[in-house]
């Protein structure tokens, strides 16, 4: 199931490195037109001089122009900077290496996704059996010139025959979805359009259901807000006008819907949300009886109160895993055919979240986190003790995919220090050997891993990671450090590899990423606790994070920088204009900037889960108290800033990060740079091909080093 917590954005976890002792030439900023615009909010006259630039950058010359001008004056900049080779080489050779995607297994057909290491996009292999011969399924390489066309999601029928998957197109949050025979490699003429936040969920071998909104007006797509999202059915063979629609609300225009189905066929599964919160209604549609029924879907769960994934069914049983009654999960059953089917829980909360859960042979697999790391056990199906799975130090795991009677499954384990080895698991054993391993060009155990805690302004205890050379940590001499966080949505940051990073960490700097409050780390109650009304907590525990790094000896005083993506790009523009003097430099990437607009354009209307209603007084109050276009200090000195977005985010609209970056170049900030930095045929993040990755990072890099200090050894 699409998880609608990852609707503002992901992890985005790039690095810096790079100083050069000449001085920089002044910056000659563009000239930005200032739109007389005031508007009353309870009572408060507030400005929007540059609203103007909200226009998508497709239909608007007069914001294309401003956008060329602004990357000019980037670009220049940037290139001055003498590091920026370096970074870009070294980011590349920690890129070059072998990297492999979990396997799915369906029929007797293993599927995965493998990179060989700086091609612009993965390609999917296929093999019959696992020691058979791999074969080149898809390659999204020769979609495009710019490899700016990605593979998406994808998923196999049950018996492996055929490939169902969804193209992105230069870093939209629409989709593409077509459907691939398997044993020929020929593409069927079926193909579905304006399908987003979708699932890929097969019934048998006829067809599959999926989500899609209706089509947007002409011209609208990347900017109209997302209403009206609908379950259908596409039978393959035919046309998508002939879908049947299976599951919709057209009374409430706002819920989002999105559908599984049973391992065994038998259930189709749809959940139903309202936002961005973890609250769902669950119907169910029984497919073994659809010719006499229809898609006749059963209420199951009612009222969006609460979490609930699907873990797998098997005849009329289901599992799920639920914050119902326990705000660090539990797992339960149901019996659909029983006289009064009622939930029986087979694993109790405990003090660790349980993330997910998947039922594997006869076994179910449980994945567990404490303090933002990963470990895992299995019980038996009835929740009877089992054993737990050895990992390989403060890591994430993932995968443990499989269904009923499956003799393995396969996990990926990775850390800030390593990238994903693949492993495959026999469940009755629970005995692991690698699949797939990389080939490094470094020394993973050359560097440290290491989780503190702190206290933030209220108190509240905050666990940290933070990652440096063993050397650095023995000099135990402050250096130049980069600080990440993101506290939001019920997103939990967990330890995981960024070649960009490495390259910071290599060049002797440090790397810290805060679990701040507003994330998933421990929760219900810690995501409440940075949410709406709270959300003055996430900029404190970000604070208290650098606080921290300068007060242990870690980070220089001097050369501390922060950086965040999407709502860590609000963060970052918010503890700016709070603390300006305690950071030398930062990123704000593809930001929510505009607190007062972000529920007008594509999925921002969703976010008001965890930012509150901007036409509501009490959140207006709220949201204008850290706006981080509506709080620039003029007159303060600010640390080095660059904002980073992408024509094509329809997450996130570039306008957020335009406004932005034009009222901080107006106001009177200090002699540091505050620049924009603005991809084309790119957008949120995901499916960017690798030398666009590594040409931003290099530019992250030198730009943080520049200002931080940071000179690679």
């Amino acid at each position: 199931m699409f998880r609608l917590r990852a609707l503002i954005g992901g992890l985005w976890l790039a690095v810096s490195a790079a100083i050069t002792a000449e001085p920089m030439p002044e910056i000659n900023y563009p000239e930005t037109r200032r739109d007389n615009i005031v508007e009353d909010h309870f009572g408060e006259q507030i400005a929007d001089p540059y609203r103007w630039l909200e226009a998508d950058v497709r239909n608007a010359p007069e914001v294309a122009d401003w956008v060329a001008s602004e990357n000019a004056v980037t670009e220049s900049y940037l290139a001055g900077l003498t590091q920026r080779g370096h970074f870009a080489e070294r980011i590349r050779a920690f890129m070059d290496f072998e990297r492999f995607g979990l396997p799915v297994k369906a029929g007797k057909r293993y599927f995965y996704t493998r990179n060989t290491g700086l091609q612009p996009q993965a390609q999917l292999f296929v093999r019959k059996g696992l020691g058979g011969d791999p074969k080149l399924l898809i390659d999204p390489n020769a979609w495009a010139k710019d490899g700016a066309t990605a593979l998406d999601a994808w998923e196999p029928s049950d018996n492996g025959h055929y490939l169902l998957y969804s193209v992105q197109d230069g870093g939209t949050d629409w989709r593409i979805l077509r459907v691939l025979d398997v044993k020929t490699g020929e593409m069927l003429d079926d193909e579905i359009r304006w399908a987003k936040f979708t699932a890929l969920a097969w019934v048998g071998e006829e067809g599959f259901l999926y989500s899609r909104f209706p089509a947007p007006e002409e011209g609208a797509a990347f900017q109209s807000l997302n209403y009206n999202q609908a379950v259908y059915f596409h039978r393959l063979g035919t046309s998508q006008d002939q879908d049947e629609l299976v599951y919709a609300t057209p009374d409430h225009p706002d819920h989002g819907h999105s559908a599984q189905v049973t391992q065994d066929g038998r259930l189709a599964v749809i959940t139903s949300h309202v936002g961005t919160d973890a609250r769902y209604e669950v119907h169910v549609i029984d497919l073994a009886h659809r010719k006499r029924d229809g898609w006749k879907a059963r209420p199951l769960v009612n009222g969006f109160t609460d979490d609930w994934k699907l873990v797998e069914g098997a005849g009329h049983y289901l599992w799920f895993v639920t914050n119902k009654d326990a705000p660090r999960y539990r797992l339960v059953s149901i019996d659909l055919e029983a006289d009064a089917p009622e939930w029986y829980e087979l694993v109790p909360e405990r003090e660790d979240i349980l993330e997910r859960a998947g039922i594997v042979g006869d076994q179910l697999v449980l994945n567990y986190m404490r303090d933002a790391a990963s470990h895992a056990e299995i019980i038996g199906l009835d929740g009877s003790p089992g054993r737990k799975l050895a990992l390989n130090g403060i890591g994430t795991a993932s995968g443990f995919r499989g269904k009923p009677g499956d003799p393995e499954t396969f996990f990926a384990f990775t850390s800030f220090n390593c990238p994903a080895a693949i492993y495959r698991m026999d469940i009755e054993t629970g005995k692991s050997k690698p699949f797939a391993q990389p080939s490094l060009c470094y020394d993973p155990d050359a560097y440290l891993v290491e989780q503190r805690f702190y206290t933030s302004k209220d108190g509240t205890r905050v666990p940290m990671f933070i990652v440096r050379s063993k050397a650095v940590a023995e000099a135990g001499t402050p250096v130049p450090t980069l600080l990440y966080g993101y506290g939001g949505f019920d997103v939990a940051l967990t330890p995981g590899f960024s070649a960009t990073r490495m390259a910071w960490l290599e060049a002797g700097g440090a790397f810290a990423l805060a679990n701040l409050r507003g994330g998933g780390e421990y929760g219900r109650e810690w995501h409440d606790a940075g949410r709406r009304e709270n959300k003055q907590n996430v900029f404190d525990d970000f604070i208290a994070a650098g606080e921290f790094l300068i007060e242990q000896g870690i980070a220089k005083k001097d050369g501390l920088a922060v950086q965040g993506g999407s709502n860590g790009g609000l963060l970052v523009g918010a503890v700016l204009n709070q603390r300006p003097d305690l950071f030398a430099a930062a990123v704000a990437q593809v930001g929510v900037m505009d607190m007062l607009r972000f529920d007008r354009f594509t999925a921002g209307r969703y976010w008001v889960d965890d930012y509150g209603y901007p036409d509501r007084e009490a959140d207006f109050k709220v949201l204008r108290s850290y706006s981080p276009y509506h709080n620039i200090r003029d007159g303060v000195d600010y640390p080095a800033i660059l904002v980073t977005t992408a024509d094509t985010d329809d997450r996130v609209v570039p306008g957020h990060s335009f406004k932005y970056t034009a009222a901080l170049q107006a106001a009177d900030l200090g002699d540091k740079p505050q620049l924009i930095r603005i991809e084309t045929r790119a957008g949120h993040g995901s499916g960017k091909p690798t030398d666009k990755a590594i040409e931003e990072g290099a530019d992250i890099l030198a730009f943080l080093a520049q200002w931080t200090g940071l000179s690679p050894r």
